[in-house]
């Protein structure tokens, strides 16, 4: 009912910005017909209707983007709110259960495995929550060093394939960057790990019964490094493939409602590129045609070029002892 009324807003208040914007343009039409004659008045005529027409059409647009930006909050509190009661209901349920019934062990065991799960799903709401709001500042507060980011990526693969229980086959890793030749970054090691642990996430959650993600480091050019994730999915849109990485934006498929989350994954992952020097895009062919994700980095070349030189003069050690 809120969303429907929220539309009528958003229609009313364009059909009246427009009207507006068009009584002013046709009223000072009118005008300068009326006095063409006379030059300075004319000259100022068209100023100010243009100025109120201008206006017009900002104060329309702003209103607009207020309305849209207020549908996709109460769309994030909705979730959010269901992410956060659904796990706490859930966990009082067990609990209740063992204070009032006695139940065997085995029984026992799987509550406390149940209720487990529902306390790390709790936390990861929070922390993804937490971490929209870190991810907001363009500065991060933590040191900045030297990472291998193939290693990275690769132990966050692993970390979501076990989280998972996905066999190996489901996440295929494979890095056109290997021993630090390309794949060397210099950033924040946790928000990196975050980001890509938000896109594998995304990847295996909109994959739907058969997960079949593909992860790639590549280095497009001398300057940068690549990491495409790719799912056979659901897919995105044309139209809405800028606007997933919006803070709290999700999907308008009604296909889709079942699957749960805050909309601040992609947001997050854009976010860290954006302050690491990078950027992150998606690419689909559409619903049902899988999505893309990829994040560029700037690639750490000094680093590079010292491992390079070390594994040149460990290889001339070698061969002298040889």
């Amino acid at each position: 009912m809120r969303i429907t009324s929220r539309r009528k807003a958003t229609i009313t208040f364009l059909i009246l910005g427009v009207g507006l914007a068009g009584v002013a343009v046709a009223v000072g039409f009118g005008w300068i017909i009326l006095n063409w004659r006379e030059g300075i008045k004319v000259f100022l005529g068209v100023i100010f209707f243009g100025a109120i027409s201008t206006g017009l059409v900002l104060n329309t647009i702003f209103l607009l983007r207020e309305i849209r930006r207020n549908e996709q909050h109460d769309s994030f509190i909705n979730a959010v709110t269901h992410e956060l009661k659904t796990p706490i209901a859930s966990i009082r349920l067990y609990l209740q259960t063992l204070q009032h019934r006695d139940v065997d062990e085995a029984q026992r065991r799987e509550f406390y495995r149940r209720m487990l799960d529902d306390t790390d799903r709790l936390l990861g709401t929070v922390e993804q929550v937490l971490k929209a709001g870190v991810a907001g500042h363009k500065k991060s507060s933590r040191e900045r060093v030297a990472i291998d980011f193939g290693d990275l990526v690769r132990e966050c693969v692993e970390v979501a394939r076990t989280g998972h229980h996905l066999q190996p086959q489901a996440l295929r890793f494979e890095s056109m960057a290997e021993n630090g030749a390309g794949a060397s970054v210099i950033g924040d090691r946790e928000e990196l790990r975050t980001a890509v642990a938000n896109l594998l996430d995304n990847a295996i959650k909109y994959s739907g019964d058969q997960v079949d993600v593909s992860i790639r480091i590549e280095r497009p050019d001398e300057k940068h490094v690549r990491l495409s994730i790719r799912d056979h999915g659901v897919g995105i849109p044309p139209g809405e493939l800028k606007s997933v990485f919006k803070r709290f934006y999700r999907v308008s498929d009604r296909s889709l409602a079942h699957i749960k989350g805050t909309g601040l994954g992609l947001f997050i992952v854009r976010a860290i590129a954006k302050k690491h020097g990078g950027r992150a895009f998606a690419q689909s062919q559409g619903e049902g045609q899988g999505t893309t994700v990829v994040v560029e980095l700037p690639r750490n070349v000094s680093r590079e070029n010292q491992a390079r030189e070390n594994q040149v003069t460990e290889n001339a050690v070698r061969e002298n002892r040889a």
